[in-house]
């Protein structure tokens, strides 16, 4: 049967309604803290903490960098290590493609970016995982920019600061990125060693193969507020053992309460903090 009547437009609500969430997508976000609705270049200007309830939303690696360097900036180091397919590994797709993807959104090779440069006039070295790039995961190209960051302190007498955010091993690597926990592992123990200072960063999330290695073995270990950090998520655990899990349970205020992290620091103070953890490492 042939129509008669047909819409080429959309009705004047639906487009009013339409232009109105165009010129609003940016300008405003929801804090996942307080559920508020937030001007999105206040958050910005507020190093993206909640200037309601301290929410801290995630930083990019870039951010993060920035944020930690004297006047954002820093000479980049071993950005040509590439990761490379040696399983051959494919799911939906295949990971060489995942890969070359990832790369062209981050601008980066892999998960990790590293650098050297100055924490208030003291000279450091700081790698930092980038949680936008399969979701910070481990693998060979992450542990061997670790462990040549952990190398190059060693040989420079330069402190080393890891700030972490992942999910934990790459699967699509398998064995040979379970290896890294101990190649890291190993690297940092000829680090302390030699006595040179290490500092962990603990971001929102921390999990996995990363917090079973190398995040844990800071000389002094930093976290920011609420941030996740654990082995196993707090839902596979309550699953495995099927209790109910305490309040706060794998935040990183629970983890200072138990002794497994240092400080708990806000992000505001988070560089004044890491540079006078420094300075008392190297007294």
């Amino acid at each position: 049967m042939a129509l008669w009547f047909r819409k080429d437009k959309a009705p004047r609500a639906v487009r009013d309604m339409r232009t109105a969430t165009s010129l609003g997508e940016g300008l405003f976000l929801k804090c996942d803290g307080c559920r508020e609705t937030l001007y999105a270049k206040e958050v910005e200007r507020s190093q993206r903490v909640c200037p309601k309830c301290g929410f801290h939303f995630r930083l990019s690696v870039d951010e993060r960098m920035k944020l930690l360097f004297d006047e954002g900036r820093y000479q980049t180091l071993f950005d040509d290590v590439r990761p490379t397919d040696p399983l051959r590994f494919r799911d939906s797709r295949r990971y060489r493609d995942r890969l070359r993807d990832y790369e062209a959104r981050a601008g980066r090779p892999d998960a990790i970016a590293a650098g050297t440069g100055t924490v208030e006039g003291i000279r450091t070295l700081v790698a930092a995982l980038d949680y936008a790039f399969m979701g910070g995961s481990m693998g060979s190209v992450v542990g061997e920019v670790l462990a040549r960051m952990a190398e190059k302190a060693i040989e420079d007498r330069t402190p080393l600061v890891v700030v972490t955010a992942s999910g934990g091993a790459r699967m699509q690597e398998g064995i040979l990125s379970l290896m890294q926990m101990a190649k890291v592992s190993a690297a940092l123990g000829r680090l302390s060693g030699a006595r040179v200072p290490y500092v962990t960063i603990l971001t929102d999330p921390t999990t996995g193969g990363v917090t079973a290695s190398f995040a844990m073995l800071g000389d002094v270990t930093l976290a920011e507020p609420k941030a996740l950090i654990g082995f196993a998520g707090p839902r596979v655990i309550e699953q495995t053992i099927r209790q109910v899990l305490p309040e706060g349970f794998q935040r990183s205020e629970f983890l200072l309460d138990h002794g497994f992290v240092d400080v708990v620091v806000p992000r505001r103070e988070l560089k004044a903090t890491l540079a006078n953890v420094l300075r008392l490492l190297a007294a």
